[in-house]
């Protein structure tokens, strides 16, 4: 693919579609045509449009319909049933995602981490436990910078790590990472793929091309990625198995309250729940997966050791924000599904909890998300698009419930619950496409409410 020439055609101008464009640009001498397709307007998809255009690219809005080229990199929010993506398999090009692209034009090896819930923490901390080695250790993907500018940034001596999702794995057709992580499998993006079992298999394409002396780690925990474990190991692939419930041989696992790599019989203690900056159970799995992916990767025990205790909390995750009237404030706008909400939940031991919960919903059920925080609070408050719906799945089991419109008057209305010494805790369960363009922007303004509160206290 370094060396490929053609017609690259791009559809949407997110960052990945902007990224993909560029390269192509950059190829432009040795004969590589750019066309981009998008949807969208604003001032900040048109300032990209007439950037591209001045680089030689053509660019058009509003159409759906691809009518050539070679190859198609698509922008991981088009569905598959749009007609651009209809149109853009019928002619017989390869349609291929930005971290399929991005691997083809690679040198470096991968290390892929793909799940519902704790992707981006993970890798975060593997890419810190491996400079803690001493790799060249640089993020993509879903964090960081788009991944086709990380691989044609990070040479063969250096190590990307890509979180990977479910509609990226879905276009990929030769991506191989030497060391993949499946963290879990749980209802989310329903409304994408049509069905649970959809969705799973496209997480499961993150082992597709892995083969003997490659590494998956897979959370044995949860019901739905234990499903793969003994299907990859039985190609070859060595799999690790992350468990704080049992004990797997050559696993990750908890002994007591201390976390243990094992290898060929051999435990490897490292650190205690307790030094771990990052809260909640779930973490203590995520932490697990990443000691796994970094020592598959050649980092030694020391270096994994250290890196575990100095590694802090990502932005929108569990991430303190201030103290307001005795209650401590947490931004968890990441969590965009149920699943995301409960293991949050698990983060704060006994303190009084308030929830905020709301935004656009992805087709998920929050029936059983209702039930399962009615054990852990007395109070949610619901806001956005999905409020009525949210709020009636409360009702049902009884549980205090107040309605806002949007996050700055749940905020107001969740420090009128607040006690002194808990929690209120922003941790959604749905999109925040109904009221910001993303989870960072959710995230960066509920810390805004929360700052102004603290400072007319």
């Amino acid at each position: 693919m370094r060396d490929w020439t053609g017609h690259l055609v791009v559809l949407g101008l997110g960052a990945s579609g902007r990224a993909a464009a560029e390269w192509g640009l950059s190829r432009a001498r040795d004969g590589v045509r750019v066309t981009v397709l998008d949807s969208g307007t604003g001032d900040a998809v048109v300032e990209c449009a007439e950037s591209l255009r001045e680089r030689g690219a053509e660019v058009r809005f509003g159409v759906d319909h691809v009518k050539s080229g070679d190859i198609v990199v698509a922008s991981p929010g088009i569905r598959p049933t749009a007609p651009l993506m209809l149109s853009a398999r019928a002619l017989g090009a390869p349609v291929i995602s930005e971290i399929e692209l991005a691997y083809r034009i690679s040198r470096a090896p991968w290390i892929a981490i793909t799940g519902t819930n704790g992707k981006t923490t993970t890798t975060a901390l593997v890419t810190h436990l491996l400079r803690e080695a001493g790799f060249v250790a640089e993020p993509a993907g879903n964090i960081g910078p788009a991944a086709v500018r990380v691989a044609g940034e990070v040479g063969e001596a250096g190590i990307i790590v890509a979180e990977v999702s479910s509609f990226q794995l879905s276009l990929t057709d030769t991506f191989h990472p030497r060391v993949a992580a499946l963290l879990n499998i749980t209802p989310d993006h329903i409304d994408y793929h049509g069905s649970l079992e959809a969705y799973a298999a496209e997480k499961a394409k993150v082992f597709a091309r892995q083969v003997s002396g490659d590494t998956a780690i897979i959370d044995v925990d949860d019901e739905g990625s234990r499903a793969l474990a003994d299907p990859v190991a039985e190609r070859g692939v060595t799999v690790c198995r992350v468990s704080r419930t049992s004990t797997p041989a050559d696993g990750a696992y908890l002994h007591g309250t201390t976390l243990v790599l094992e290898e060929r019989g051999v435990e490897h203690p490292l650190v205690d729940v307790s030094d771990l900056r990052i809260m909640g159970e779930h973490n203590v799995s995520n932490a697990l997966a990443a000691a796994a992916c970094a020592r598959a990767a050649g980092a030694g025990i020391e270096a994994i050791r250290s890196g575990l205790m100095s590694f802090r909390p990502i932005e929108h995750r569990l991430e303190p924000v201030r103290t307001v009237d005795g209650a401590e404030y947490f931004n968890d706008s990441k969590a965009t599904n149920p699943d995301a909400v409960l293991k949050a939940l698990t983060a704060f031991g006994e303190r009084p909890l308030v929830v905020l919960l709301g935004g656009r919903n992805k087709g998920v059920d929050m029936r059983p998300l209702a039930a399962a925080v009615k054990v852990r609070t007395d109070s949610v408050v619901v806001f956005g698009e999905a409020a009525a719906e949210i709020a009636d799945a409360f009702h049902e089991v009884a549980l205090h419930v107040v309605s806002a419109r949007g996050l700055e008057e749940a905020v107001d209305a969740a420090r009128t619950l607040a006690r002194p010494g808990g929690v209120v805790l922003l941790s959604p369960g749905c999109t925040s496409f109904d009221e910001f363009i993303g989870y960072e922007e959710r995230g960066r303004r509920f810390k805004e409410i929360v700052g102004r509160m603290v400072e007319s206290a």
